[in-house]
């Protein structure tokens, strides 16, 4: 297979027939699958939970029987926030391998490792190991893993894993610098162990496709014909090293419109660059909560960089589906580092700093109650 185009399809937000997750609509799944091939794109991303299940065997219907196995790369990846017995482990992966109806995945990777899983569930039961055999026995071709947590454990397990060949990240414009997804340093972290970026979250479940009301412009100013969605793709994938940009399309115009404006990628020039910056800022304008120094609120006592958590709180609630977002992945990880005093103690001194902008103490509760309720990581106490 020649070089890999730099889309990638992730089978996470199929087209559904009803409220049913597990409800494809296969006639417009198979559409978008010819779509996408048919442009030259081969890049197909699932997993064991993705549509509460059926997202492996769907795929097996839309693309596996009905194309040569060499025509497309296929990846899935292990449950590891469900981690069983070690006994099914091999149970569950060839399990994966009958459902998508393939005798090898391309990439397979752990799901979601953090600074939980990795010693609790994949050092415990011995993924690694079994990924290195698989790849030894043609089961699989690329040892990767998802990840969802700061640079400094991604740079722990890379360290300790030589045989990881990519890392699949939250990357976009918005969360580049953010202090709780750390796109970009979690980017060079990866990079600094020579392993290629997956990228996935490139329009951050969507909201990146739509710009705030009145801002419009700053992407017309670089680009009259081009859209917000485009901008967002094209920001990831011009990173060296980044493999493929999944994007979870929903439907075929989104195909359309994403492998029309990636057939010949073109990296951002410095002026879309400054339009992005300009534009996040935009975005920050849209927060509940408003603050002219941040970093005001991380000189605290007890030592937590609150800005943080208030700033991923905002952040959820400015994306089209605040309890499917991101940053619900990030915040039990977060929080373990610090004595958990810090999210019941009085805070108006903090208040006072940033000039009573609004009152930190309420502001850090309710953040905190937030993303512990809606956490994805309910494995964790």
């Amino acid at each position: 297979m020649s070089e890999i185009k730099k889309l990638g399809f992730g089978l996470m937000r199929l087209p559904q027939n009803s409220a049913n997750g597990a409800d494809i609509d296969m006639e417009q799944f198979k559409k978008m699958v010819d779509l996408f091939l048919e442009r030259g794109f081969t890049y197909f991303d699932t997993s064991y939970v993705y549509h509460n299940g059926a997202s492996e065997t769907a795929i097996r219907e839309a693309l596996v029987k009905r194309y040569p196995r060499e025509s497309f790369l296929l990846a899935s990846k292990f449950p590891t926030f469900r981690m069983p017995a070690e006994e099914r482990v091999e149970e569950i992966f060839n399990e994966q391998l009958e459902k998508c109806g393939v005798e090898y995945f391309d990439y397979y990777l752990l799901h979601n490792l953090n600074r939980y899983l990795y010693p609790a569930e994949v050092n415990a039961c011995h993924l690694f190991d079994y990924m290195k055999k698989w790849k030894e026995e043609g089961k699989i071709r690329h040892i990767a893993f998802s990840y969802h947590d700061d640079a400094e454990h991604l740079d722990q397990i890379l360290t300790e894993h030589p045989e990881v060949d990519a890392v699949q990240i939250v990357l976009n414009y918005y969360d580049w610098e953010e202090p709780f997804i750390q796109s970009k340093k979690c980017y060079e972290a990866i990079r600094k162990h020579g392993k290629h970026v997956i990228v996935m979250e490139p329009v951050k479940g969507g909201m990146l496709a739509r710009v705030p009301s009145g801002a419009e412009h700053i992407l017309k100013e670089v680009d009259k014909d081009a859209s917000p969605a485009s901008f967002a793709i094209r920001f990831a994938a011009s990173h060296e090293g980044v493999l493929v940009v999944l994007s979870g399309m929903s439907d075929l115009s989104q195909v359309e419109e994403n492998t029309g404006h990636m057939r010949d990628l073109k990296p951002l020039n410095e002026a879309e660059e400054g339009a992005l910056k300009e534009l996040k800022a935009q975005y920050q304008k849209t927060w509940k909560y408003q603050c002219d120094n941040w970093e005001a609120l991380d000189d605290n006592a007890y030592g937590v960089p609150i800005s943080g958590i208030i700033r991923a709180y905002n952040s959820m609630f400015i994306q089209p589906d605040p309890f499917f977002s991101a940053e619900l992945n990030y915040y039990k990880s977060f929080r373990s580092a610090y004595d958990p005093a810090f999210e019941t103690g009085d805070h108006s001194a903090l208040t006072a700093k940033i000039g009573g902008a609004f009152d930190v103490t309420a502001a850090l509760k309710e953040a905190v109650q937030v993303q512990l309720e809606n956490s994805f990581q309910d494995y964790m106490a």
